[in-house]
């Protein structure tokens, strides 16, 4: 857990994430539960029957180790299995179980999402387990699933029902749910236009086992007021794309140039939702601000800013939209509205190993792409001001939606050659 989560308490860690999970239409008013077992033994839990859109700090229940139930509403009536779960797996600290609906989809058809899809899923996730249905809310459910716990699990698919997730902490347990819906809905949009590709176990260790090296220390960082406010420009755009699902807890890269070719750049290892201020990395010299991990991503935008003095701002992500192209390596047509093309021309799709430092003369690093999508890891947004590469990043995000939620209808007609001629004419591009 972070120093940051330490001191906060368990009913407001509740309360904060349920809100990530209800507004990012990951449960319904009514579904859902989460659970925190504090170092007393007592569980925090939601409340039974009341409203996810709404939930304040003061409705969370504490049933202590002698089961006494302190609140004003009754425990999640799933409070069984998390108990169970506990008791089966003492390093679970937190629980998470709801009904996304793309994991929902995997329940009811009966599979479990193969995480290769996407490079750090297979170990944010670890393996998945699968509970066989059991009547919601009786102890069966909470031993079925506590025998799947107690396997080595921390991800669940209950059969007909939803997931349940444990994690070290709330804050890992979120990454971990979240990494996973992120997976279903991959895979699910990719299936609508292609067939999914999916990383060899190889290809994920040769990726991890290539992450450079630390780069050196600075030995004093100054924070003049222009850094200040590009460290807030970033945590703003961060935590707007986490908002907007435009980035997930487990993965996103978020950069600034600063003067020259320094930069600021977002850390590593964070939970994206819960990155503030003094998170943020200087990146000057070459050398990172003492005391910080920068993401390990930071070689690529180094290698950017020198090869394109107009870029000045990156954005590396995934959104389920534009990562199902680049999991079935389809090609992105963006001549859908005459804004997507004006903002993204074209968008590439680059191999899988591309973005390896061994490969530091790639395509990637070369030219100045406004979009790209790299097989199975992410899409790359570059441009001016952040707020323009972000919306970038939106523009080509709903253009990808557009096309798979199209596919069902026919074929895309795109805009013509006469149509983009007049385009570049009248726009300058």
């Amino acid at each position: 857990m972070s120093i940051k989560k330490k001191f906060i308490h368990p009913r407001n860690q509740i309360t904060e994430v349920i809100d990530r999970i209800y507004r990012r239409g990951m449960t319904t008013t009514s579904g859902g539960n989460i659970s925190i077992i504090d170092e007393n033994g007592d569980i925090w839990v939601t409340p039974s029957a009341i409203d996810k859109g709404s939930l304040r700090a003061s409705d969370i229940i504490c049933v202590k180790k002698d089961g006494t139930v302190i609140g004003k509403h009754k425990p999640s009536s799933e409070f069984p299995f998390h108990k169970a779960i506990y008791e089966a797996r003492p390093d679970i600290k937190s629980i998470i179980h709801a009904h996304p609906p793309a994991l929902v989809s995997f329940s009811i058809v009966r599979q479990i999402p193969n995480t290769n899809i996407i490079s750090q899923a297979k170990y944010i996730c670890g393996p998945i387990g699968y509970a066989e249905y059991e009547l919601p809310g009786s102890e069966q459910l909470g031993h079925v699933i506590a025998e799947e716990f107690k396997k080595g699990y921390k991800a669940i698919i209950m059969e007909n029902h939803g997931t349940v997730l444990g994690g070290s902490d709330l804050s890992d347990a979120f990454e971990r749910f979240e990494t996973l819906e992120f997976c279903a809905r991959t895979i699910i949009y990719g299936s609508q236009i292609g067939t999914p590709n999916y990383l060899t176990d190889a290809q994920i260790e040769k990726f991890e086992a290539q992450v450079p090296s630390m780069i050196p220390e600075m030995e004093t960082t100054d924070y003049p007021a222009d850094e200040l406010e590009k460290r807030a420009e970033i945590c703003k755009i961060v935590q707007r794309a986490c908002q907007q699902g435009l980035m997930i807890s487990s993965y996103g890269t978020v950069s600034m140039r600063w003067k020259g070719n320094d930069f600021l750049i977002s850390p590593t290892n964070m939970n994206r939702w819960d990155m503030d201020i003094e998170d943020v990395v200087q990146i000057k010299g070459g050398k990172r601000e003492k005391g910080k991990t920068p993401s390990r991503a930071t070689w690529i935008h180094e290698v950017i800013y020198k090869n394109n003095p107009k870029v000045n701002s990156i954005i590396m992500t995934q959104s389920p939209y534009l990562m199902s192209f680049g999991v079935t390596r389809t090609h992105l047509n963006v001549r859908t509205i005459p804004e997507s093309w004006i903002f993204l021309q074209d968008i590439s799709i680059m191999e899988y190993g591309s973005h390896f430092k061994t490969n530091m003369d790639s395509e990637i690093t070369k030219n100045c792409h406004t979009a790209l999508i790299i097989e199975n890891d992410s899409v790359m947004i570059t441009g001016d001001k952040l707020l323009q590469t972000f919306d970038y990043l939106e523009v080509a995000e709903f253009s990808a939606k557009s096309i798979v939620l199209g596919h069902s209808l026919g074929n895309m007609v795109p805009i013509n050659d006469n149509q983009v001629e007049d385009l570049r004419k009248k726009f300058l591009v």
